[in-house]
């Protein structure tokens, strides 16, 4: 069954003559458990994809469906909450608080859900020790590496237990080596924990080592699926 489908998505910018439509008409089923790879060039669309299927957005016209049920019928508050309990967020830049110790921007989403106690410094320091760092829970986020820094948040994307990761070029700005590194544990999570990957990449090395690759080009998806091979 699939975890999030679309119908007929379409999502436009401004008016009149100056109307631009980023995405047209996309039909697509991710299912449950898979990666996937949204590529294409910049502008083509594929960002604008990825923030209308993690409700990050409202589409135009068209409909996102997520576990069977219609997200366009949902309120603020109930969208909110469920992206909050559904997705994690990898993103090309950490957006971390520099000042906060790695463990206070790692449990920022549990502050957020409301959760409080032994509860949150437990799945705080869980996700810390499963990306590698829970010796760096007191360090400031500043006094970081890059792939440090993307480790952490990995494990802020872990701590509310979601059911589907979106990374959107999440080695962008990460050396070759720690790239791979920050891959390798993308990927790991999706095997070892059944976690939905949806990643927006350039990068043909990283889109070769999904379960699927759509190509979207000018808004629209013009296939590329492929087996995966790594």
């Amino acid at each position: 069954m699939a975890i999030i489908a679309t119908q007929h998505l379409m999502r436009t910018y401004g008016k009149g003559a100056a109307r631009f439509t980023a995405l047209h008409d996309v039909d697509l089923q991710i299912e449950a458990g898979e990666a996937l790879a949204i590529v294409g060039k910049s502008g083509s669309g594929k960002s604008t994809l990825l923030h209308l299927l993690a409700l990050l957005d409202q589409p135009t016209a068209g409909t996102v469906v997520l576990n069977g049920q219609d997200t366009h019928q949902l309120k603020t508050r109930q969208l909110n909450t469920l992206r909050s309990a559904t997705f994690g967020f990898v993103f090309q830049q950490f957006f971390l608080n520099s000042k906060d110790t790695v463990y206070d921007n790692v449990v920022l989403p549990l502050k957020i859900a409301g959760a409080v106690g032994k509860a949150r410094r437990e799945r705080g320091l869980a996700a810390l020790r499963e990306v590698g760092l829970l010796d760096k829970a007191k360090n400031k986020a500043t006094d970081l590496s890059g792939g440090q820094k993307q480790r952490v948040c990995i494990a802020r994307a872990l701590v509310n237990r979601p059911k589907i990761i979106f990374a959107d070029e999440p080695t962008g700005n990460l050396d070759s080596v720690t790239g791979q590194m920050i891959e390798d544990l993308l990927f790991k999570l999706n095997r070892e924990h059944g976690i939905t990957l949806i990643i927006v990449t350039h990068d043909p090395d990283l889109a070769a080592k999904c379960d699927r690759q759509l190509q979207i080009r000018d808004g629209q998806l013009v296939g590329g699926e492929r087996d995966k091979i790594a």
